[in-house]
C-alpha cells in the first residue's frame, strides 16, 4: 500500500512538473526574445505560486495556525484554479497557433510583388525641382530595431489570449463564489405525503465551507438568502466547516440566526470528520440547530431522518442506517439527509422517499464534472432510484479555490407535493 502510494505520488509530480514546463515554456520562453529578467520572473512566478499552493493544502490540513493558513489561502489556491485554466488556454491556443502563422504568411505573400509584375521606376526630375505627380514627402526616420519575428508574434498573442481567458474565467468564477448563492426551486411529488403537507417547502444548503477563505460574511448572506425563501425547515447536508470550532467558531455565529416553522437540522459530510466532528455536532446544537446522527425525528406529515458521512467509519461514527429508518412506520413518506450520493442504495433498501445530498460541487471547476460525475450516481439536479428520489444541491461555498466555472452554487428549495391535493 505505501509503495502504491509513493507511485502514485510521483507520478502526479511528474505530471505537475510536466504541465508548469509547457507552461513556462508557452507563456515565457516562447514570448521572450532571449534569456534575461524576464524569463527569470515568468519562472519564479508559477514556482512561487505553486509554493503558495502547497503551503496553503498543508496548512489547512496540519491544523497551522489560522492567521497563517488564511495568508496562504487567497493566493494558493487562487494560483491552483488559474493553472489549471493557463494549462487549458495554452492547449487551446495550439490548435489557433499554425491558424495565425499561416494567415500571417498569407499576408505576407499577397503584399509582396510577384515575378514579372512590372515595378513603377521613379521619374528624372531636375535637381531641385519638384515632380508634380509626386509632392515631396518628409523623410522617415529608419528603426534601427528589427521588428519580432513572425513565430514570436504569434506566441505573444496566442499567450497573451490564453493568459486573459484564464484570469478572467478565474476572476468571474471567484466573483460568483464571493456574491453568495442564488435560490433554486424544485418541486418533488411524494406519493405517501399527505394533502395537508402539498407545498411544505424545505430549504437545502450544503457544502458551506467556511474556513479560511470563506468566513463569517459569507456565512451571513447564506443565512440572510435562507431565511429570504421563509422555508418550513431548515436541511444543512454536510460540509459546512474546514478546520475548528476554536478558528472558526465566529465564523459559524451567524447560523443562530436560521428561522424555519419545524427548524434547522445538520448531518456532517467528510470535512466534519476532518475538523473534529464531534465539537462540531456541539457547536451547531448550541447555536440551535438538530444534529441528526444516524436518528430520525417524527414531523406531522412525513419522517425526517439523517445519517452520518461515510468518511466517520473511520472513527466509529459512520452512518447506521438501521438505527435511523430500521423501526419507522413505513407507511409515512421519508426524507433522509445524507451528505454523499453514493448513500442512495442504502436509501432504497430502506425504503425512503426522497434523499437530500450534497459533496459533489456539480463539479466546482470544469472539467472537473467528468471526474466528480464518474464518482457519483447524480452529480447535480433530481433523479429516481427505483421508488426513491434522490436530490443533489451544487453546494453554497466552494472548497479549495473559491471559484467555481460551470457549476454555480446554489441553495435550493424543496417543495414537497402530494398527489392527493
Amino acid at each position: 500500500m505505501v509503495i502504491l502510494f509513493v507511485l502514485i505520488a510521483l507520478l502526479v509530480l511528474t505530471v505537475v512538473v510536466a504541465a508548469n514546463r509547457y507552461l513556462w515554456r508557452r507563456l515565457v520562453r516562447d514570448t521572450t526574445s532571449g534569456p534575461g529578467p524576464a524569463r527569470r520572473a515568468g519562472a519564479a512566478a508559477i514556482a512561487g505560486g505553486w509554493v503558495l499552493a502547497v503551503g496553503a493544502l498543508v496548512a489547512e490540513r496540519s491544523g497551522a495556525p489560522f492567521w497563517l493558513q488564511r495568508t496562504l489561502a487567497w493566493p494558493g489556491f487562487l494560483w491552483l484554479a488559474l493553472s489549471v485554466y493557463l494549462l487549458l488556454a495554452v492547449l487551446a491556443g495550439e490548435a489557433v497557433r499554425p491558424l495565425l502563422r499561416r494567415f500571417l504568411e498569407r499576408r505576407a505573400r499577397d503584399r509582396t510583388p510577384a515575378a514579372g509584375t512590372p515595378v513603377p521606376q521613379p521619374q528624372s526630375v531636375p535637381a531641385g525641382a519638384r515632380s508634380p505627380e509626386q509632392p515631396q514627402q518628409p523623410e522617415e526616420p529608419v528603426s534601427e530595431t528589427p521588428a519580432p519575428s513572425r513565430r514570436l508574434f504569434v506566441s505573444r498573442v496566442v499567450g497573451g489570449a490564453a493568459a486573459a481567458a484564464a484570469v478572467g474565467t478565474v476572476g468571474y468564477g471567484t466573483y460568483g463564489v464571493l456574491r453568495g448563492p442564488r435560490v433554486k426551486r424544485v418541486t418533488v411529488p411524494l406519493a405517501k405525503l399527505p394533502r395537508a403537507a402539498h407545498g411544505y417547502r424545505i430549504a437545502v444548503v450544503s457544502d458551506i465551507h467556511l474556513g479560511p477563505v470563506l468566513g463569517r460574511g459569507f456565512a451571513q448572506k447564506v443565512v440572510d438568502t435562507i431565511n429570504a425563501t421563509q422555508p418550513d425547515l431548515i436541511a444543512v447536508v454536510g460540509d459546512l466547516v474546514d478546520g475548528s470550532v476554536k478558528d472558526l467558531g465566529p465564523a459559524a455565529a451567524p447560523l443562530a440566526q436560521l428561522k424555519a416553522r419545524h427548524g434547522s437540522f445538520f448531518v456532517t459530510g467528510n470535512h466534519e470528520y476532518f475538523s473534529g466532528a464531534e465539537q462540531w455536532v456541539e457547536e451547531v446544537r448550541r447555536l440551535g440547530l438538530n444534529p441528526l446522527e444516524n436518528a430520525r425525528t417524527e414531523l406531522p406529515w412525513f419522517d425526517l431522518a439523517g445519517v452520518n458521512d461515510l468518511a466517520g467509519e473511520s472513527e466509529g461514527q459512520g452512518p447506521d442506517f438501521t438505527r435511523a429508518l430500521g423501526d419507522r412506520d413505513t407507511k409515512r413518506a421519508c426524507v433522509l439527509l445524507a451528505h454523499q450520493p453514493v448513500q442512495i442504495h442504502d436509501a432504497v433498501e430502506h425504503g425512503v422517499d426522497l434523499q437530500l445530498s450534497g459533496h459533489t460541487h456539480g463539479g466546482q471547476l470544469w472539467p472537473g464534472n467528468f471526474v466528480a460525475a464518474a464518482a457519483n450516481p447524480t452529480l447535480a439536479g433530481l433523479e429516481r432510484y427505483g421508488d426513491t428520489q434522490l436530490y443533489v444541491s451544487r453546494g453554497a461555498g466552494a472548497w479549495g479555490p473559491p471559484t467555481r466555472v460551470g457549476a454555480p452554487s446554489d441553495i435550493t428549495v424543496i417543495q414537497l407535493a402530494s398527489p392527493q391535493a
